[in-house]
């Protein structure tokens, strides 16, 4: 039998769908992608959800009553963090056959074979564990980067996040079994690895080896250490918890990629307060020279939301004056969607929808421009230098051409032999509209 897996939310979703799919490959099923729109299917489609938003619900409840009415014959099951978050709501979405919570992942396999076996719904939505999930995969079908998940959990309960109910309080995982997995990721071909995590700079607080507090630094440097991985990229960092004495442990491993995505939100301190972020745009901005003075040249991206309650006219110019004064290499640019249960979907002066869609705009603009200057500086460099870069060859467009990335996520296209997962130094020739191409520095043929 088939189980078919669809992904909604963030890259450690994306990593516990992968983990489970190897739990039901071992119960003997065949695992693929569940894609929208397949008809007739009588197998299992597997759902792993996201919260984080309103809208998030929305899509989700759309998505079920759409995958139940193309394939009534199919095994629905609905995991991840909306179930875990809201289990009265979601025991309500009768379109699942099985629910499970973030915390019953482990037991899919054995819960499809008992509806399986009865046709009695199963809902199983239990507390979260106080350790880390065990967890583990040898490969990361279709990609050629694998992303690793350290860090479960978030203390941190900003105004407008959902996440602290559905994921629990912060759980680190053993270095040991991070090697493990990385010695395996690295054996089965993987170059790049991906540390992820709900709050990844929280790695190690509910650690401690020789009566020391780990850190997020013992993780990258247990992962720089595998034999054969020769890239470490970090998902999304909290800004005020990187010191100064973090980012020098972090710039002595040379295999870590120099791009941080640093959380912002807001460019406005009194935005900022309002969402219980727990910086100032001074410290931010400090954070971000500091890591430039370790890294130079470094990439730092971002997450940007406008239309906050109580964001007024100036807070949002203030916010924009500020990401375009950084000078980010890529910003994701958002509006804020209500979300039941967080302090702020109670907050007054609640942003209209078109002004937010305005912002949202005005934004992107000035995002758009920052990113190609970074685009063009990094042309501008190759230029003046003899080396040239090494990109990891990702996806062959319907031309013929490569795509891939640089250590600092420059996105590059790239004519020439080659084989999605390689290795491969190249130099930069010309800016195009999403990407810079380049020439294969060596002769493949």
């Amino acid at each position: 039998m088939t189980a078919l897996f669809y992904t909604l939310g963030c890259k450690v979703n994306q990593y516990e769908t992968q983990a489970m799919r190897a739990l039901m490959e071992a119960a003997g099923f065949e695992t693929g992608a569940y894609e929208p729109g397949v008809i007739g299917c009588e197998g299992v489609i597997v759902i792993n959800s996201c919260t984080v938003t309103g809208e998030s619900d929305r899509k989700l409840r759309q998505l079920l009553r759409r995958c139940r009415r193309d394939n009534p014959g199919a095994v629905l099951v609905l995991t991840g963090c909306m179930p875990q978050a809201f289990p009265e709501q979601a025991a309500r979405l009768s379109d699942a056959d099985v629910v499970l919570g973030n915390a019953s992942r482990r037991s899919l396999p054995e819960k499809t074979a008992e509806f399986l076996s009865h046709h009695r719904r199963i809902v199983e939505i239990s507390s979260h564990q106080e350790r880390f999930e065990a967890l583990e995969i040898e490969e990361f079908q279709g990609r050629t980067r694998a992303f690793v998940k350290i860090e479960d959990g978030c203390n941190r309960f900003c105004s407008y996040c959902i996440i602290p109910y559905a994921r629990g309080r912060v759980r680190s995982r053993p270095l040991e079994d991070l090697r493990r997995e990385l010695e395996s990721l690295a054996a089965g071909g993987y170059r790049e690895v991906v540390l992820t995590g709900i709050n990844l700079t929280a790695y190690g607080q509910d650690l401690a080896v020789s009566d020391r507090p780990l850190s997020l630094c013992d993780a990258v440097e247990t992962a720089c250490a595998v034999g054969g991985l020769q890239r470490v990229r970090l998902g999304s960092l909290e800004p005020d918890m990187l010191s100064e004495s973090a980012v020098g442990r972090l710039a002595a491993q040379d295999r870590l990629c120099p791009q941080f995505h640093l959380s912002l939100q807001s460019g406005c301190d009194e935005t900022l307060r309002r969402m219980n972020r727990r910086y100032t745009t001074e410290e931010y901005r400090q954070v971000c020279q500091m890591l430039r003075r370790a890294f130079p040249d470094c990439a730092l991206t971002t997450d940007v939301m406008v239309g906050f309650p109580g964001e007024s006219e100036e807070d949002f110019r203030r916010s924009l004056a500020f990401v375009e004064e950084i000078g980010f290499s890529k910003v994701h640019v958002f509006a804020y969607s209500r979300r039941p249960g967080t302090r702020a979907d109670r907050f007054p002066d609640q942003v209209e929808r078109t002004e937010k869609a305005r912002r949202s705009r005005l934004l992107t603009q000035v995002c758009e421009a920052s990113r190609r200057r970074w685009m063009e500086q990094a042309v501008e460099r190759a230029a003046a230098s003899e080396e040239g870069v090494e990109i990891l060859l990702e996806t062959r467009r319907a031309d013929g051409c490569l795509e891939g990335y640089t250590r600092d996520y420059l996105p590059v296209k790239v004519a020439g032999g080659g084989v999605p997962g390689e290795l491969i130094p190249v130099r930069l020739t010309a800016l195009g509209e999403e990407a810079v191409w380049a020439v294969p520095l060596l002769d493949r043929d």
